[in-house]
């Protein structure tokens, strides 16, 4: 980020970022993955990281045991009165932002600048700081206590020594970066299947679930590694009952919430996995919300198709944002199932990876597999080795994230009417002409339940085939008078100049 010197200051916290029942006190959306000892939530207060600590280990865990907390945010952090306040550039003040290339060196120097920079501030404002609010809104407060985000977590180590704090700043939207995904892998590797795994971002969203898919899945890799072969010496167990990748959505789902986007498909082609698919969508609901049997905010999956389907009724501005972030978000869900690849096969390669030495010590006498204890685990390539053997993956997402139907094709025949008839005598076919527009809107989105996205829907598509149909005459003209921003892509607006306003110039 640099240039601390002009940074706002920008306050983590606001009214309303608790979006979940049962608030831990501090610790903004503070939940448990179901079935992991992975935990989600947003930037905390000083309180707030003890809050959360104390509840994660519980009376069982021991407070001297490790607990690894990664944060995902590019800002620079500061505890003002034990209130996290970020910088952020005055140009991107809001509920996130994308800071470009931050890494976790340059995130700490520009912390420790950032101390300077609000100390300086408040000296020469009669010790008051000045600070904005997500919304813009400018506020002040008499500064009491300044710390970095860095002495905070020094500070908790008092009560829990074992505590590994590590700073993955990663972007809001698109995946992580391959090189991000290994310093997750490689900070959780020697841990135990039960060591907690926290995971922050600003406010517990986006960027916080991606890591907790991540770290579920590797936590996966920890199970599957560890006790396959210790499961197989008990009697009467069924082991495909244990196994993820037998996960099957919902077959009445709409093929876009099930995640089958054409580059996904191809991608599981390449992959020869399907089981990829089904064990990152099993993980991927779990850290949704509860519709999909989760404890969470966002449905990374279904996220993507909800936005396409908002994307129908925005007009051209804002449909150029939601295509960048339908792109963004794709991008992102092809990585994690690519990732989950690389996982299952890594637990394939780790059972083999022991040490001739120690193997006779984890060998089952059965069967001859290897129970190897999760925290001796070991990785034979990291994720960006693997992603380098399976080069043709990139190129993939690139070339595919953008293969959607971005707009509805009307039938042919249903064009070919309204093209005749307007060709005869628009003006004295109006009539039957907006008719038959709306007629074929109802039909093509029929599968769109009742309600304003509906009929701003159809809208838009007669706006746009109206415009489509429009005798050369008269198209010239309204095209001009829209380019002029005199009028907009607006049905009314269309039909207004085509009647009464005919000749009017912008």
């Amino acid at each position: 980020m640099g240039d601390m010197a002009n940074a706002a200051c920008m306050a983590d916290g606001f009214d309303k970022i608790q979006k979940l029942p049962d608030p831990v006190p501090g610790c903004p959306n503070f939940r448990r993955v179901p079935g992991f000892k992975v935990y989600c939530c947003g930037q905390p207060t000083i309180a707030g990281f003890e809050a959360a600590l104390t509840k994660v280990c519980g009376d069982k865990y021991p407070k001297d045991g490790p607990i690894i907390w990664f944060n995902l945010r590019q800002e620079p952090d500061v505890y003002v009165n034990g209130e996290p306040i970020c910088a952020r550039p005055p140009n991107k003040i809001g509920e996130y932002a994308e800071l470009g290339n931050v890494t976790r060196d340059s995130a700490k120097a520009d912390e420790e600048e950032f101390i300077k920079v609000i100390e300086g501030r408040a000296k020469e404002n009669a010790g008051k700081l000045k600070f904005v609010d997500i919304n813009k809104a400018e506020k002040e407060i008499e500064v009491k206590e300044v710390v970095t985000l860095s002495n905070v977590i020094e500070g908790l180590k008092a009560k829990f020594p074992g505590l590994v704090h590590m700073r993955i700043p990663v972007c809001n939207s698109a995946a992580p970066l391959e090189t991000d995904f290994d310093i997750l892998v490689k900070t959780l590797i020697g841990t135990n299947i039960n060591t907690p795994v926290i995971i922050n971002d600003q406010v517990g969203l986006s960027r916080a679930t991606t890591g907790c898919v991540a770290a579920c899945l590797f936590k996966e890799f920890q199970i599957s590694a560890s006790f396959e072969g210790l499961v197989e010496t008990v009697p009467g167990v069924n082991l495909d009952l244990l196994k993820m990748d037998r996960y099957k959505m919902d077959p009445n789902k709409d093929a876009l919430f099930r995640g089958e986007f054409e580059v996904i498909k191809e991608l599981v082609a390449e992959l020869k996995d399907e089981g990829a698919k089904n064990e990152c969508d099993k993980v991927i609901d779990k850290n949704g919300p509860a519709k999909t049997g989760g404890t969470g905010i966002k449905q990374l999956r279904e996220n993507i198709a909800e936005s396409k389907l908002s994307y129908e009724i925005m007009d051209d501005a804002a449909q150029v944002f939601l295509k960048s972030k339908i792109m963004d978000n794709i991008h992102k869900y092809f990585y994690i199932i690519v990732f989950a690849g690389y996982i299952r096969d890594a637990a394939v390669s780790a059972r083999e990876a022991v040490d001739a030495e120690k193997k006779s010590g984890v060998a089952l006498p059965a069967s001859g597999k290897c129970a190897i204890p999760a925290s001796e685990l070991k990785l034979t390539k990291t994720f960006v080795q693997f992603m380098e053997e399976n080069a043709s993956f990139r190129d993939l997402i690139e070339t595919g994230k953008g293969n959607l139907q971005w707009e509805r094709d009307i039938p042919p025949a249903a064009l070919s009417n309204l093209e005749a008839i307007a060709a005869k005598d628009f003006k004295g076919n109006l009539g039957q002409i907006i008719h038959d527009l709306y007629q074929t809107a109802h039909v093509m989105f029929g599968d769109m339940p009742q309600g304003d996205h509906k009929k701003r829907a159809k809208y838009r598509f007669a706006s746009k085939t109206l415009m489509r149909i429009l005798p050369n005459n008269l198209k010239g003209e309204v095209e001009a008078l829209i380019e002029k921003k005199s009028i907009t892509l607006d049905l009314y607006e269309i039909l207004g100049q085509c009647t009464w306003g005919q000749g009017i110039k912008a």
